[in-house]
């Protein structure tokens, strides 16, 4: 008797835990996200259907004669996530904000949901991985008590919808995404079915009421949003809430938004009675002083559009050790250790090979682009002869590795920002452009006419070090 064949109904299928990437075959790796061990079968491939034209919801009108008013952003209530989100959220947007464990999403988002709920627009907290009681204790703590603030504590999506029908919020926080599931799919909360399911079933709810959505995502140890990548395409904007947690510094990130830019972050400050947004952050990351100390430089770098100074410092010891140390904190180690090279062959400081050299920013700040090269090598060669910089002096420049000094964006705004904080002088790349009115801005074209500005000064521990390149 002959085998029957099987059909393509019949044949088994396979699908991607991580991406959602379908295929015929069963894989090792996904080709599509490159992880391991994640393809799994998920039953018979799908039929092949054909749909029939069918009745339209709305007529299609001149894009001129739609109503843009329906889009319009209300505020949160927190000027800072205002600023990131474009304004405000606009009815029936979903947001999605991502962060580590513990860097404050939840205290964030009863926050605003405390200050955004109203007589007139409701607002619903859902919390799946915390009792209704441990969420009120944050409230008392931060201040977040509302009458029009609802709160509830479930794990099941169909309770969720019900709780939207009974209160009819205008605004709907869901903490978190990946812990709530729907009894009628199959898999845990946090697979690619559940979430899917979740989310999607969130957004309809959310453009059929014209409500808006808040939810908080997890994230994988490399620090991308935990589940299926499609939860991000899914939703109207993704935030990144980022910071380190020995640092009181928070910073909030656009990564996708349709109704804004995501070229705007949101500054705000963790302490023990909540989290405030900081409107005017450069004081975190400077300390002042009477008098300047060796080795520290102040620069001004770009959050977004945002312009923060920053302060630089560098300690050089010597090394009770063969192979001296290089410690760095809040800057990349492989800049640091271009400016060491750069500062050996083309500043001609030949003591910095032997010793051990740490670096650091103050406040929690992370300096990742080049335009904090300069402040980074004067801190060095500052450190290296133990002479301080002129006081209230901004480097910014970038570093090549011939030893130039190059040019960076925002150069007009970065010192429009350090002369409002009182810094009068700057070392800058050539053609800064217009320069604010009473400031001595200096344009250097290498790491020679930047080193100038250190003056001669014999170390207290030995003869006159080599310095720079006079």
């Amino acid at each position: 008797m002959a085998a029957r064949t099987k059909s393509a109904k019949d044949r088994p299928s396979y699908r991607c835990t991580e991406c959602g990437w379908t295929t015929a075959k069963w894989l090792g790796r996904c080709p599509e996200c490159q992880a391991w061990g994640t393809v799994e079968e998920f039953g018979g491939a799908p039929a092949v259907r054909t749909t029939a034209a069918g009745r339209v919801s709305t007529a299609a009108l001149p894009i001129g004669q739609v109503d843009s008013r329906q889009a319009t952003a209300r505020s949160t209530g927190v000027g800072e996530l205002d600023r990131v989100l474009g304004g405000g959220l606009v009815p029936g947007a979903v947001v999605l904000l991502a962060g580590e464990p513990g860097v404050g999403k939840s205290t964030l988002l009863l926050d605003v949901a405390a200050k955004a709920a109203s007589e007139d627009h409701l607002t619903l907290y859902v919390t799946a991985e915390e009792s209704a009681s441990q969420v009120r204790m944050r409230a008392d703590r931060i201040r977040a008590i509302n009458d029009h603030l609802y709160l509830a504590a479930e794990t099941d999506l169909s309770a969720v919808l019900g709780h939207l029908d009974a209160v009819k919020p205008s605004l709907l926080v869901l903490d978190s995404v990946q812990t709530v599931a729907s009894p009628e799919i199959d898999g845990a909360p946090g697979g690619m079915a559940q979430v899917r399911e979740v989310a999607g079933a969130l957004i309809r709810a959310s453009k059929d009421r014209g409500m808006s959505t808040l939810l908080v995502g997890h994230v994988t140890k490399d620090g991308a949003i935990a589940g299926p990548r499609l939860l991000e395409h899914l939703v109207d904007v993704v935030l990144s809430f980022e910071g380190d947690r020995h640092a009181r510094l928070r910073l909030v990130r656009g990564v996708k938004n349709r109704y804004g830019a995501t070229d705007e972050v949101g500054c705000f400050e963790l302490h023990d009675e909540g989290i405030t947004g900081l409107a005017d952050p450069s004081g975190l990351f400077l300390t002042r002083r009477d008098e300047p100390v060796p080795g520290t430089c102040l620069t001004v770098t770009l959050e977004g559009k945002r312009p923060l100074v920053a302060e630089v410092q560098a300690l050089t010891v010597d090394s009770q050790i063969p192979s001296p140390r290089r410690t760095t904190s809040g800057l990349e180690t492989s800049r640091v250790s271009m400016m060491l090279a750069v500062l050996e062959q083309r500043g001609r400081i030949s003591a910095l090979g032997k010793r051990d050299i740490y670096s650091a920013t103050v406040g929690g700040v992370k300096l990742t682009e080049p335009a904090a090269d300069l402040a980074i090598a004067l801190a060095l060669a500052s450190a290296a002869s133990d002479t301080p910089l002129p006081k209230n002096l901004v480097a910014i420049g970038e570093v090549g590795l011939a030893g130039e000094v190059r040019r960076v964006t925002g150069v007009q705004r970065r010192l429009a920002e350090a002369y409002r904080l009182g810094f009068k002088h700057a070392l800058v790349p050539r053609d800064p452009g217009q320069v604010p009115a009473g400031m001595k801005v200096t344009e250097v074209a290498d790491m020679g006419d930047a080193l100038r500005v250190l003056p001669r000064r014999s170390r207290p521990d030995g003869p006159q070090d080599d310095g720079a390149r006079r």
